[in-house]
Formats: structure tokens, sequence, C-alpha cells
């Protein structure tokens, strides 16, 4: 009769397989490499978290669950703070060090990131390098399609303000490059509305701006952070590298919630 083993901390975590997943590709092996890659890879298991939190955000708000997403949207936020810190860390390395390895990286680059364009897409972005990045990765190409066709944080939460009697319009998706809808002014009066007359609504109003500055202030700092290190040089993957970030900073994924700023 066998016998099972016990459930550990190693075995519940795979602590053995997680450290084993380091595996640097500069000959002779570069110090700094391996920070390279625990950062990129702790970036996707952050990342992994957020898409499963806006996961429960958008049951939350369907559900008309105010505290519930409010509570979720606060895990999303520190979570957003702990991703810019990271760059803090990153940031120890100097241009030389990074140049030591680069080379070996070939091809691979920050732009074929699957679940940070799945991040992007769940928050109303599109734009054609999200389908071009991977169009030699079926599978990857399948999950953005399938992203594409799912319900973004701004119309759950459309539907959300719906449910509490409010007057607002579920807006079309209308463009393909940046953010999918138009700035709606009847949306921006019943907002102004809810902002007076709804704290709770208010609330996740605020908390939704919160992510939305998170998010590009994790743009900044990553903008910078590559330009410190590598200049105006390509990206790896053949991107325009820091010129390209640069044009997705200071870009809003909510601009209703920022037009009726002047208005409060």
């Amino acid at each position: 009769m066998s016998v099972s083993k016990s459930l550990t901390y190693t075995s519940y975590l795979k602590i053995d397989e997680l450290l084993g997943l380091q595996q640097c590709k500069s000959r002779p092996e570069e110090h700094d490499e391996t920070l390279f890659i625990i950062i990129h890879q702790t970036y996707e298991l952050w990342f992994k978290q957020i898409l499963h939190e806006i996961g429960k955000l958008r049951e939350d708000m369907n559900a008309g669950h105010t505290w519930s997403a409010i509570k979720t949207m606060r895990r999303i936020l520190t979570i957003m703070k702990t991703l810019v810190g990271q760059i803090d860390i990153l940031e120890t390395m100097t241009p030389l060090s990074f140049n030591q390895f680069r080379k070996f990286l070939d091809s691979s680059s920050g732009f074929q990131s699957v679940q940070f364009r799945e991040m992007e897409i769940l928050c109303g972005l599109r734009f054609p390098l999200m389908k071009e990045a991977h169009k030699e990765n079926m599978p990857a190409l399948t999950t953005i399609k399938s992203r594409m066709e799912e319900q973004t944080i701004w119309e759950a939460f459309c539907s959300y303000l719906q449910q509490r009697g409010h007057d607002i319009v579920t807006p079309e998706r209308v463009n393909e490059k940046g953010i999918m809808y138009e700035e709606s002014e009847h949306n921006q009066k019943a907002l102004v509305h809810i902002m007076h007359n709804d704290p709770e609504a208010a609330l996740l109003c605020e908390l939704l701006v919160d992510y939305d500055e998170g998010l590009q202030e994790w743009r900044y700092r990553h903008v910078k952070m590559v330009e410190r290190t590598i200049g105006t040089k390509k990206g790896t993957g053949g991107s325009d590298g820091v010129q390209y970030l640069r044009n997705t900073t200071h870009k809003p994924i909510f601009p209703d919630l920022w037009a009726i700023r002047a208005q409060l």
C-alpha cells in the first residue's frame, strides 16, 4: 500500500520547478541577466493576477456588487504600485551591464508579452500591433482575438451604473487605434451627477481613475527606464524602442472620467 507524501511549502508552491526557470542565455553568463529574467518573470505573474482580478471586477460590477468591486479594485491598485516599484530594482542595472547580454536576447521583446496585451485589450485599447506582433504564434493570436470579444472594464462599469438607475449609454466600439470609444458628453453629464449624488458609485469612479493613473505611471517609468538603458536604439524585437513607448504614455483609458474634472 503506497503512502502519499504530505503537502509541503516546497511541493505546494513548486519551488524546485520555479527556481529552475531562470536560464541565462549569455555565454559566459553575465551576472545581471538573472535579475533581468526574474524581474520579467515576476511581471508576468503579476499580469496574470491582474487579469484574474479584472475577471472578478467585471463579475462584481455586472452583479451590482459595489463593495466587492471596490475591494477588487483596491487589490489591483496595490499590484500596480508593485509593478512600478519593480522598476526601481531594474534600474540598479547599468546600461553597460545590460549591453553585456542584450545581444543574446535575439528577437525576444517585451512587445511579445501576451498577458500585457490582454490587459490593454480589457482596458478598451486596440491597435494593429496587438495582432501583428503575434501573427506567427497562433495560440497567442487566438487568445488576443478572444479577449477582443470580451466585455471591457468600462463596458462593465457602464452596466453597473445603468443598474443603479443612471442615464449612462454603453459606448460603441468605433476606433481601432487607441481607445475604442469616443468621449461622450452625454455620459460625462451623467457622471457629474453621479459624483454629486451617488457616493458609492463615485468612489468606484475614483478608483478607476486611480487605475488609469497607475497604468500611465507604469508606462512613464517603463519608458524612462528603457531610455536610460538603451537610449534611442531599436528594441530587441525590431520595434522603435523608446519612441514607440513614448507614444503610449499620457493616454487615458477612461477619458470621460478625466474630462469631468473641470466640472466638479
